[in-house]
């Protein structure tokens, strides 16, 4: 065989792996093909894009830069491509921008690079850029559904022939448009509908949007199984039926306070809370441990079994040097990452001495937030609001496990307390965290740390009460969710 054509071969070989799922084999394949041709740049750009899935960063910016190097062909995606990673993996939004900004003076016309510039101008409280981008977007791309969500969700709207709105629903309308965007969009009109309290042509707006969802779910389809994770609760507890036993380590900064709960259940205020704080930074949304647990201990949930304490080790090394990488000064970090409260047994065994907060509101307010919330398919449950309810039983179920377990070291910020009277709440959250008071966390929405959640304009403000309560402007469309609340709860539903 001639050396191109053994170039070729291995090229074949790579890419099979990788359509097959054997990424770290396929990576292996291409390394070896770019080292008898370095010059191609497509190959780089392949290479790359398996060497961040396998959340291998640096390596996967150097390849992008090699494939520029040699010319790929639309260079401003892999200029989008090394942004995504800056940005949302690595916390270095500035030189995201730069990237971004590069891919625009090579096309100005790219759509995704202005909806990731405006996406970044939310982050960092730039309202007035981020509508800029988006409506530079909109103006190339007059049905982009992201610009069209996203310019709803900053604007101000006070009635219900407002031009955005009116600008939904032809959208959602449009012949041809895929389940996937009438899904962003029908969040979006919702969301829009419930700001100017149309609240039954809002919860119309959420039901399409869900069905939306499910429908743009690719093959098989989604579907919430409630006794797969009633399993999956009981086999959580089971691997951990007692508090991990007390051992020495050598607890190094950054002190790690993880905190969790169910989705919009004011996870994002409370880490704003503590970022104000001196000496406390925001980690934000980190997807280290979850993908550890990917990694190493696929089988957690799925059956009951003790953890090697042994691979307990190897994970929190390597957690605590992808955080000390992300943010090397951190004294305190937080882990705002509201499904780890899966985990609790394991971050307790992998970190004795952490901190967890537990945020939680008032039952159907939640449901209905999650609801109301565009979640991947990945969180099934959320596409109905009897599943909704029946999760947020499990979740209260295993957390009431973890409590008996490590009830000194849960914190539990109770949201609607918290919006009610802000100084005693926050008093309580400092203490329980061993941190002194500083009133600088009164003024959580001052701070300019950077947001990436749903709720990142919400926290921008001074606290309001009126999600507290939300539920009752729906009360005669939620008869079923209160039903199976009441059945997972029973008189913990008050």
């Amino acid at each position: 065989m001639t050396p191109e054509a053994s170039v070729d071969a291995l090229l074949a070989q790579a890419a099979h792996l990788a359509r097959i799922g054997q990424v770290r084999e396929a990576i292996v394949a291409y390394q070896k093909a770019l080292e008898q041709r370095p010059a191609s740049p497509n190959s780089w750009y392949n290479l790359a894009r398996l060497l961040r899935r396998v959340r291998r960063f640096d390596d996967a910016l150097q390849a992008y830069q090699h494939a520029l190097d040699h010319k790929a062909d639309q260079p401003e995606e892999v200029h989008l491509n090394r942004a995504v990673i800056l940005a949302d993996y690595l916390a270095r939004p500035v030189e995201a921008e730069k990237e971004l900004r590069t891919a625009l003076a090579l096309n100005p016309r790219y759509v995704p690079a202005l909806l990731n510039l405006g996406n970044i101008c939310e982050h960092r409280r730039d309202r007035s850029g981020a509508i800029a981008h988006y409506s530079r977007a909109l103006f190339l791309d007059p049905y982009n559904a992201l610009a069209l969500s996203r310019l709803t969700s900053i604007q101000p709207l006070s009635r219900a022939d407002d031009p955005l709105i009116l600008r939904l629903k032809q959208a959602i309308a449009r012949p041809g448009a895929q389940a996937a965007e009438r899904a962003d969009l029908g969040f979006s009109l919702g969301s829009a509908l419930d700001k100017i309290a149309a609240y039954d042509d809002a919860f119309a707006a959420y039901q399409a949007a869900n069905e939306a969802s499910r429908q743009s779910a690719p093959p098989p389809g989604v579907r919430y199984d409630r006794q797969a994770n009633e399993q999956m609760i009981d086999n959580l507890i089971r691997s951990f039926p007692q508090a991990a036993p007390p051992r020495q380590v050598t607890e190094g900064p950054p002190q790690m306070v993880f905190v969790c709960g169910m989705f919009r259940s004011g996870s994002t205020l409370v880490e704003q809370i503590l970022a104000s704080h001196s000496q406390v930074t925001a980690g934000g949304e980190l997807d280290v441990l979850p993908a550890l647990v990917r990694q190493h201990l696929p089988g957690l949930g799925a059956v009951a079994a003790p953890v090697d304490p042994a691979m307990v080790i190897r994970m929190r090394e390597r957690y605590l040097a992808t955080v000390r990488g992300l943010h090397p000064n951190a004294t305190v970090l937080t882990d705002k990452r509201p499904d780890n409260f899966l985990y609790i047994g394991l971050i307790k065994a992998m970190f004795p001495h952490a901190r967890i907060v537990h945020t939680r509101r008032h039952p159907i307010d939640n449901c209905l937030a999650v609801y109301f919330l565009h979640l991947s398919h990945a969180m099934p449950y959320a596409l109905d609001l009897v599943d909704t309810a029946h999760w947020y039983g499990q979740y209260h179920r295993l957390m009431q496990h973890w409590k008996a377990l490590y009830g000194a070291d849960i914190h539990d910020v109770d949201y609607d307390a918290l919006v009610q009277e802000p100084e005693p709440q926050i008093r309580g959250l400092l203490d329980g965290l061993g941190l002194p008071w500083e009133s600088a966390c009164l003024d959580f929405h001052r701070n300019d740390t950077v947001v990436k959640t749903d709720s990142l304009w919400q926290v921008r403000q001074a606290l309001y009460t009126r999600s507290s309560g939300r539920w009752k402007h729906y009360a005669r469309h939620l008869d079923p969710l209160v039903l199976e609340l009441r059945r997972q709860l029973g008189d913990d539903l008050h």
